[in-house]
């Protein structure tokens, strides 16, 4: 790996003590057995350190974890949760510190949670956005193409609708590990069309997984700055997808959770839900280098 190469998106696995040495390196896509993940933050942070990386817990509509991550020292943490949306799809909001967070969710996301941890919240996307920017947040479209329909770009949302929603976040996933290749590739090309910052990251559940994907910029190693450099479009992307039957396993969980959403959501309102439907190209755009 060339740490100097010009692409901003890199499909191939990461040299993190190469990487480290040289830029702000972080995995800013984690869960803890909070939600749906397996570790506890204090097994989480140990690896993270192992690796000498920086680290942002995102757990399923929860910041359990994301606050207690906070409180270790000497290691870049970065705050943050996975919204499920009304439609359930997945939204990634970073903090630039703990305070927003637990004002965020105590006042704009706990009085609309579902019945459990992993169901859809009562909030629509835009609602969502738009409750993230009272406070200072950067606001990421995880995984926008994905076979479990989790991802922005799936049938349910208009091209008008993503026209105006891509217009009011700050970057897209470009690269999860979970993910399959295919929907990778199609998430990367959307991110360079789209031209707003770039992460990536492991979408890790267990602690094999944390850095497999991780986002970089060359910025201070610290919270603000890195935030900042998502916002100013001066991150890097790169990584691989995890092995086949650990990724077959985890999206059937994600599915599996994603139709029990659905149905869930739907018998509480009266609007039509879209039929599930492999996720379309609109913004696909043919291009050349595009990573």
């Amino acid at each position: 790996m060339n740490p100097q190469n010009p692409h901003k998106i890199l499909f191939e696995r990461p040299n993190l003590a190469e990487l480290s040495h040289q830029y702000t390196v972080v995995d800013p896509h984690f869960h803890t057995h909070y939600s749906d993940g397996y570790n506890s933050v204090a097994a989480i942070v140990k690896r993270a350190r192992e690796l000498n990386i920086g680290i942002a817990i995102t757990d399923h509509n929860d910041i359990r974890g994301a606050v207690e991550l906070d409180r270790y020292k000497n290691l870049l943490n970065i705050p943050g949760i996975e919204i499920t949306s009304k439609e359930g799809t997945h939204i990634l909001v970073y903090f630039y510190d703990v305070k927003g967070m637990k004002s965020f969710y105590k006042n704009d996301l706990q009085p609309n949670m579902g019945h459990d941890i992993m169901s859809s919240t009562s909030l629509e996307m835009e609602e969502i956005i738009e409750r993230a920017r009272t406070v200072d947040s950067v606001v990421v479209f995880p995984h926008p193409y994905s076979a479990t329909f989790t991802g922005i770009h799936n049938s349910y949302f208009s091209e008008e609708r993503l026209d105006h929603l891509f217009k009011m976040v700050d970057g897209i996933e470009v690269i999860n590990a979970e993910n399959l290749n295919k929907w990778n590739l199609r998430s990367a090309l959307l991110g360079f069309n789209l031209n707003i910052g770039i992460t990536g990251g492991s979408d890790g559940h267990r602690l094999a997984q944390m850095g497999k994907v991780v986002s970089y910029a060359s910025c201070e190693n610290d919270r603000h700055a890195f935030l900042d450099a998502i916002k100013k479009k001066q991150t890097k992307v790169i990584g691989k997808e995890i092995d086949l039957i650990r990724r077959v396993t985890s999206n059937g969980v994600k599915l599996r959770n994603n139709i029990k959403t659905i149905r869930t959501w739907s018998k509480k309102t009266s609007d039509t839900v879209a039929p599930l439907s492999i996720p379309n190209q609109r913004h696909s755009r043919t291009t050349s280098n595009a990573a």
